[in-house]
């Protein structure tokens, strides 16, 4: 025993102390990780080479959670520790987190959801809880809540609880959310040892020094370079080429199931060209191994594959039109607006045609759109002008309250019509939120109910239908009556009232309605609106401007029309009508996409890399809704640009002739509605042939042709009619998409009633792009194109790898040549007669088209053309949201033509001045 014992002290020995540090090495060299190499993205390019996307390498603090913890109340406290240490320093030099967190805290401290769909925010909400799937979100009996509806102050104290990365409060609200944010990035690279999480990109040199200087005490920490992507006058591309991102879990389950190289830590297209092209873009990562000691240090290299560079995309956009294009098109709807502006603070819309704009709703605007912060009134640093406008604020909210209070007391008899109109808002709204919150379960209502039917002719007290929805179960008291379950029904009302007031008093929306008319009570003034839009930096610094602002030297209804006239203060930001439009350009000749212009934009640089929460909230919240693409995706009646599909088929089937005529009898007789011409009571247009009925956009003509459509000689078959509109609209391809690769809804050829349906009515609905589409079929008698945003692709050296063209999709060839020509002079008669192409220089054909959508907003504005007529280069379709008069899609229409053909200086077309128009509810409109 002696014997063995001393062999073994002599082995153990010789192990650990002869060659100990050798085998220490050989341990370390065992731990062994790989690490992909991104690969560098594409560039993105216009037709001509003009860059629009590109990389730019940048530092950035980056962290590995590879320390050692006895527990994971240790884990939690390091980690913490660690990360406020960072994000403190990196913050004192003026460096910001990456954060794309689907929770931010809004400028009043409150926690909000970053998205608004719905469906994003249950993704969201099955990632923070562990789910797979939305549907197996469910009631947490130990979290004391449903894990469906969670708030986001529930899920944000759910995560810096102790069951997740305990954090301590003593860090205060902001550097705790920041540090969760930093965990939850880490969280979701937690099952692949050594991957890197990025606590923030693109951060300063001293943020790099002290990385660097302090990285042995900062486990897991250090600094990298990093490419971020950067994009170009973002503002008039950002549709058509979108933004990357990080990728999310639904995306990385999506397409790591067919590709094992995806990573959490990717970035990929999110939307536009930037998606459609990610393949191509992204490249092939490379990799290398690596051996580390235990906590992570490199000590030697292995193997080491190169990462291959993206290719580079071309698109077949032209910079400089569709750069122009967008330009003309704000300078156009700003002056729209500046035309129906007037210094009242109200107006009763009684129709479409007489719609105004008081300049008390551009006041209110600022406020609800959220280009004035309202939240940073209360902040220290706020101007005495916004300390002002909050105590006043303050004041006119505590007085809302507590008169609602009394108004909902039960027994009060005043019925909704009763109110005055700013309670019956808040009535209004009132409801309406209970319901968005779940209390008021809207699919209980009963519709039928003597009470439903009184709430909705306004016949009914609130607080009786309040009453009869909690007795009816219509109300859940389980959203807000926590503690007493049993109760009478005046009991769970008042605790209801009790809620609502309590939510109202915290809640943006209703503090934003409560400024709306503490405006028109002049508990504020416009002038103080204006002043505080140089306070928060809305508008550059103008001591001179702001001193007359404050002394009353300017009036703000003055100032206000300066700065529409001038620009600074743009439709996009105001978001009243009109503040929306599109325009998309073809080469006719090859069918080649050359602009394709949705207005307003937005800065996609934002989006990129880390999301501006706040940014994104206002392009969510904003009216004029930037991220909506309105070229491919606003679908809108035709108007009377569909009358050229009636002149087809009108002439394909032999109903009218190039030189039949038909007479204008003002009021169409022959259908039940009895539509009426447009220029009837005050005349008609007499007895006229299809190419006089285009020039004139002759309604009763359409009509007719429509009718006779329908088999009106015999008798009369509405689906018969439809179906011969709906065959020729689908040989112009408004049946379907136009085959660009970014997201376009699909279009509508009218359901019913031929008649209308023949001038543009009925339920048409297309795309400007889908326009475009059918006024290049026109221009080129019958070629419809399959359309595509792509030239080509290429690789760094600039050798063209792929090529793109549009494809001949179909002729209509169902006319001869002397039919086409009739709609072809028809055409070029409008614009002969359209005082915005006078003496213009190129001779241009086109249609325009007036489509209303409501009775108390204006209607759309909308164009198709060519030009030159004898020889088309180009066609164009321009359409103008709640734009007044199709007139006014003409006028910019030609200026983008004249800037094309360079028939106008430059300079005098994009002069960054508001185009002056006239009053369009005095102009004589013809469609």
């Amino acid at each position: 025993m002696v014997f063995f014992a001393t062999v073994l002290v002599s082995r153990l020995f010789y192990l650990q102390i002869i060659n100990g540090s050798e085998y220490q090495d050989n341990y370390n060299l065992k731990l062994e990780k790989t690490e992909s190499i991104p690969a560098t993205r594409g560039n993105i390019y216009d037709r001509n080479g003009n860059l629009l996307a590109y990389n730019e390498l940048v530092y950035a603090v980056t962290i590995q959670d590879n320390g050692t913890y006895s527990s994971k109340t240790e884990k939690s406290e390091s980690l913490n520790t660690e990360i406020a240490q960072i994000i403190s320093k990196l913050e004192g030099n003026g460096d910001k987190i990456d954060n794309d967190f689907g929770i931010y805290i809004d400028s009043s401290g409150n926690y909000q959801f970053l998205y608004t769909s719905d469906t994003l925010i249950q993704r969201f909400r099955a990632d923070v809880f562990g789910k797979a799937n939305i549907d197996d979100l469910a009631y947490n009996e130990n979290l004391g809540f449903d894990e469906a509806t969670a708030t986001p102050t529930q899920i944000v104290n759910y995560l810096q609880g102790s069951r997740v990365y305990n954090i301590s409060e003593e860090y205060g609200k902001k550097l705790r959310y920041e540090i969760m944010v930093v965990r939850y990035n880490m969280g979701q690279n937690s099952y692949q040892k050594y991957i890197s999480t990025v606590i923030a990109s693109d951060v300063s040199q001293e943020s790099v020094a002290y990385i660097k200087e302090n990285i042995n005490e900062l486990v897991g920490v250090d600094v990298e370079q990093q490419a971020v992507r950067r994009y170009v006058d973002s503002e008039y591309f950002a549709h058509i080429i979108g933004y990357t991102g990080q990728i999310s879990t639904a995306e990385y389950k999506e397409l790591s199931a067919k590709d094992d190289s995806v990573e959490t830590t990717d970035v990929i297209g999110k939307i536009g060209i930037e998606k459609v092209m990610n393949d191509t873009l992204a490249g092939k990562k490379g990799y290398e191994t690596l051996y580390v000691d235990s906590v992570g240090n490199t000590i030697a290299e292995g193997d080491h594959v190169a990462a291959v560079s993206g290719d580079d995309v071309y698109l077949s956009i032209d910079y400089d039109l569709q750069k122009a294009s967008y330009i003309l098109l704000e300078q156009e709807i700003a002056g729209i607006l500046y035309s129906k502006l007037r210094n009242i603070k109200s107006y009763k819309v009684e129709s479409d045609d007489d719609v105004i704009v008081p300049i008390y709703d551009v006041y209110y605007s600022f406020i609800k759109n959220g280009v004035i912060d309202i939240n940073a009134f209360k902040d220290e640093s706020a101007s005495a002008t916004e300390k002002a406008v909050y105590s006043a604020h303050e004041s006119k909210q505590q007085y809302v309250l507590s008169t609602l209070r009394s108004q909902l007391k039960v027994g009060n008899e005043t019925i909704y019509k009763d109110l005055p109109e700013e309670y019956q808002a808040y009535s209004t709204y009132i409801v309406t939120t209970l319901k968005a919150l779940g209390v008021f379960d809207a699919s209980a209502i009963d519709a039928s109910s003597e009470v439903q039917i009184n709430w909705t002719k306004e016949e009914m007290a609130v607080n009786k239908y309040l009453l009869y929805a909690i007795e009816n179960n219509w109300i859940d008291i389980t959203k807000y009556e926590v503690e007493k379950k049993y109760a009478d029904t005046e009991e769970l009302y008042n605790d209801l009232i009790d809620y609502v007031i309590d939510y109202l008093n915290t809640d943006v929306g209703f503090q934003k309605l409560v400024y709306k008319y503490l405006l028109l009570d002049d508990g504020i003034t416009g002038n103080q609106i204006c002043m505080i839009l140089y306070d928060q930096g809305v508008l550059e610094e103008d001591e001179e401007m702001y001193s007359r602002l404050s002394s009353g030297g300017i009036t703000a209804y003055d100032f206000m029309r300066q700065k529409i006239k001038s620009l600074e203060i743009t439709p996009g930001q105001i978001a009243l009508d009109p503040c929306s439009g599109s325009t998309v350009i073809l080469d006719s000749k090859t069918g080649e996409v050359l602009a394709m212009v949705s207005y307003p934009g937005y800065d996609n640089n934002k989006l990129a890399n880390s999301v501006d929460a706040d940014y994104y909230s206002y392009l969510n919240n904003t009216a004029s809704n930037p991220l909506y693409n309105y070229a491919t995706q606003q679908r809108t009646a035709p108007g009377s640009t569909f009358k050229i599909v009636s002149a087809t088929a009108g002439l394909s089937e032999g109903v009218i002739t190039t030189t039949s005529e038909i007479e204008d009898l003002g009021k169409y007789m022959k259908v039940s509605n009895q539509p009426e011409c447009w220029i009837y009571p005050g005349g008609t247009h007499g007895s006229i042939n299809v190419s006089e009925a285009i020039r004139d956009s002759c309604n009763y003509f359409f009509y007719e042709v429509g009718y006779r459509l329908a088999d009106g000689y015999n008798e009369y078959d509405d689906p018969a009619g439809i179906k011969t509109i709906t065959d020729y609209a689908s040989l112009y391809g408004l049946n379907e998409t136009t085959g660009i690769e970014i997201e376009e809804n699909d279009p509508n050829i009218a359901t019913k009633f031929p008649v209308m349906a023949a001038i543009g009515q009925s339920d048409n609905n297309f795309t400007t792009v889908g326009l475009a589409r059918y006024a290049t079929a026109i221009a080129t008698s019958g070629t419809v194109y399959n359309l595509t945003l792509l030239d080509s692709v290429r690789d760094s050296d600039g050798n063209v790898l792929e090529s793109f063209s549009p494809s001949v999709r179909n002729h209509v060839d169902v006319l001869d040549g002397s039919q086409w020509n009739a709609i072809h002079y028809g055409m070029r008669m409008v614009c002969e007669n359209l005082h915005s192409f006078d003496n213009f220089q190129v001779e241009v054909a086109g249609k325009t088209g007036t489509a209303q959508q409501s009775k108390t907003r204006p209607s759309h504005a909308l164009f198709i053309g060519y030009a030159p007529y004898d020889d088309p280069e180009i066609a164009i379709a321009t359409r103008i949201a709640f734009g007044y008069t199709s007139h006014n899609a003409a006028e910019v229409s030609k200026d983008i033509l004249a800037y094309y053909f360079g028939v106008s200086a430059t300079e005098d077309l994009l002069n960054g001045e508001a185009t002056m128009v006239s009053d369009t509810s005095d102009e004589f409109v013809q469609d």
